[in-house]
């Protein structure tokens, strides 16, 4: 009779996964979680930051920053956002690129560990901070998601080039919209900005700006209820609010910057929420829940600006030091 011998299978160190349960994972990779980032990284924090993209947020598809301190002439968007990445890893900042799809808390006993699902995987962590930032809004016409790419766009620094020498329009009146329209007379013939008010709510300087710039024209009071062209965008339709009148305009592009929408969808109902989907928190960025911050675009409040979301990634990680140091009881008193 023979005898089979059978060799036992040998698991390498690769196949082996070990549980580990990170102090913190930031969501998102814009200022305020790069900044929170810097802030863990230097305290030691085992940190791990997930970003879906690239990082910089917003912020990286900004030509210029008039308004960050110790920038007198301003700095490009892009710029600054590659030397906050950089400050953060060389700190030890550890980055994994993916997108959160659940945030949950884990039960029983280890109801203070939660669990980011990235990629079709879990990490574990102590704390949790919540940058994931927002998107532009969309306008929900006729021809807009038919036409996006062929003449729609929601990022000028993106696609100005392909509209030079061009007749545009941008619609919005706030400061995106209107930095944005300035960036734009670089490149296109003539621009119209189609505001749903008859005044701007830009900042006064950026007003200034776009009266000032003769490629720029206004359609006030009025909103853009369709936007024309089969194969690439060739016009749009407005209607003045207060008259009620239609009108077409031609063009071969609209620029959309109506505000943005919060990613924050992906945590259900995890944490409190305002009815437009910012998350709510306390004054050291705390939400509803124990353990887990919000920072940056995504948290409600009054002023988005890259400071404002720095600030905001300075005071979650810290709060997060303090509520992981009293949990391994190793808080200094």
């Amino acid at each position: 009779m023979s005898v089979v011998s059978i060799k036992p299978k040998i698991i390498s160190k690769k196949e082996i996964k070990e549980e580990i349960i990170y102090d913190a994972i930031i969501i998102g990779g814009g200022p305020a979680g790069l900044t929170a980032g810097i802030y863990l990284s230097r305290a030691r924090i085992n940190t791990l930051l997930i970003e879906k993209a690239m990082p910089g947020g917003q912020a990286v598809l900004t030509e210029i920053i008039e308004n960050y301190p110790g920038f007198p002439e301003g700095i490009d968007g892009p710029e600054l956002m590659q030397k906050m990445e950089e400050q953060a890893v060389r700190f030890g900042l550890k980055i994994e690129y993916g997108e959160a799809t659940e945030v949950r808390i884990k039960e029983g006993k280890e109801a203070k560990v939660k669990i980011v699902k990235i990629n079709n995987q879990e990490y574990n962590t102590l704390t949790i901070i919540l940058a994931s930032g927002a998107e532009a809004s969309k306008l929900d016409i006729p021809g807009e998601e038919e036409l996006r790419g062929r003449g729609v766009s929601y990022c000028a620094t993106c696609d100005a080039p392909f509209f030079k020498g061009q007749k545009i329009i941008v619609i919005g009146g706030g400061d995106t919209a209107i930095e944005e329209a300035l960036y734009l007379t670089k490149f296109v013939r003539e621009l119209t900005i189609i505001h749903r008010r008859d005044r701007l709510r830009a900042t006064k300087i950026l007003q200034e700006r776009v009266v000032a710039n003769k490629k720029i024209n206004f359609a006030w009071d009025s909103v853009v209820t369709k936007i024309l062209g089969k194969e690439k965008v060739e016009g749009v339709l407005i209607q003045n609010k207060k008259t009620g009148e239609e009108k077409e305009i031609s063009c071969q592009g609209v620029f959309v910057f109506v505000g943005y929408i919060p990613n924050s969808k992906f945590l259900k109902e995890l944490v409190k929420l305002d009815k437009r989907g910012y998350i709510l928190t306390d004054a050291n960025m705390m939400t509803s829940q124990e353990g887990i911050y919000a920072c940056g675009d995504v948290r409600k409040k009054i002023l988005r600006q890259v400071v404002t979301a720095c600030g905001e990634g300075a005071t979650a990680a810290f709060a997060a030091q303090k509520y992981i140091e009293e949990l391994k009881g190793v808080s200094y008193k």
